[in-house]
């Protein structure tokens, strides 16, 4: 009898089980559903968007002069060159100042600084700057470059106001990409004597690579978007002239917003058109660091 009892308990205890582990897997498949249907959805919301940007775009971005030229008044005249210069030139300013001193700050979070109170708040702080509104940043970037440092309203002003931008996103991502390297690398490295630097740049940078690079394409993607910051630092609508450093600068994100608030109907067809121009510029910078990014990942 015993015996018998055992079996049934044994019996019933398997069921459960089953009847518990099948209740698991339905459930894993409705989240499955929802979460394709969120993909699907964001998908079709994108598709429909660019779908109506290359309608009314297209045509006026294959326009003859439209890249090469500088802006008009007239909507169905002119081009874009200045704000193309422009954009390109705060990119390439944006990398070569934010990603130094971001992937900097990040090596010594990660590998030099003493887990203390006062670390902690900066760590904290960082965080919190990432999800700072970007016009926050352009009246910094007013108060420091264009008065403090007597810059002006000039491309410096812009992408260094950009580079405060992008830092935060930076050194997040780098921290995470440093953190994600196996200790038993650095302790192989220590093991045969190698000095702390340059287990860092034999070891850690090299596997980091590939995560701090995906950062970098965040920030710097979200830096040529933003309008709202270089609008406080001074950036203009139109300029017959390219941009340098020290001078009165356009941008792509501006150009966009000088035109949606210009009545005329062909100024639509025109901001579409930049739109586009835009949005080639970001995917070619993104290919480039992708490429990169893939160039050094090790096995």
């Amino acid at each position: 009898m015993a015996t018998a009892s055992r079996r049934d308990d044994f019996v019933d205890s398997q069921t459960e089980f089953t009847d518990n582990v099948e209740s698991r897997e339905s459930l894993g498949k409705v989240f499955e559903i929802i979460f394709l249907l969120g993909l699907l959805i964001g998908l079709f919301v994108l598709g429909l968007l660019i779908f109506d940007i290359c309608q009314d775009g297209l045509v006026r971005f294959f326009t003859p002069g439209f890249l090469t030229e500088t802006p008009s008044r007239f909507p169905e005249q002119g081009g874009i060159r200045p704000a193309i210069i422009g954009s390109i030139l705060l990119a390439l300013i944006v990398i070569l100042t934010a990603v130094p001193i971001g992937v900097g700050a990040a090596l010594y979070l990660e590998e030099y600084a003493p887990k203390a109170w006062w670390a902690t708040v900066i760590e904290i702080n960082i965080s919190n700057l990432a999800g700072v509104p970007s016009i926050v940043y352009g009246l910094l970037g007013l108060g420091v470059f264009n008065y403090l440092l007597g810059f002006g309203p000039t491309l410096i002003s812009g992408a260094l106001t950009l580079s405060l931008l992008s830092l935060p996103v930076i050194i997040v991502t780098a921290r995470e990409a440093i953190r994600s390297v196996p200790d038993s690398l650095r302790y192989a490295s220590y093991g045969l004597g190698v000095t702390k630097w340059q287990t860092i740049g034999s070891h850690v940078l090299p596997y980091a690579i590939p995560g701090i690079l995906t950062g970098v394409i965040i920030s710097v993607s979200r830096a040529i978007g933003d309008a709202a910051s270089l609008i406080v630092v001074g950036a203009v609508s139109f300029l017959t002239f390219n941009p340098g450093l020290f001078q009165r600068f356009m941008a792509l994100p501006i150009q966009i917003f000088s035109y949606i608030t210009r009545p005329e109907p062909g100024f639509a067809n025109s901001a579409a058109a930049t739109i586009i121009t835009l949005i080639l510029l970001i995917l070619a910078l993104n290919a480039i660091a992708i490429y990169v990014r893939q160039r050094f990942t090790i096995d």
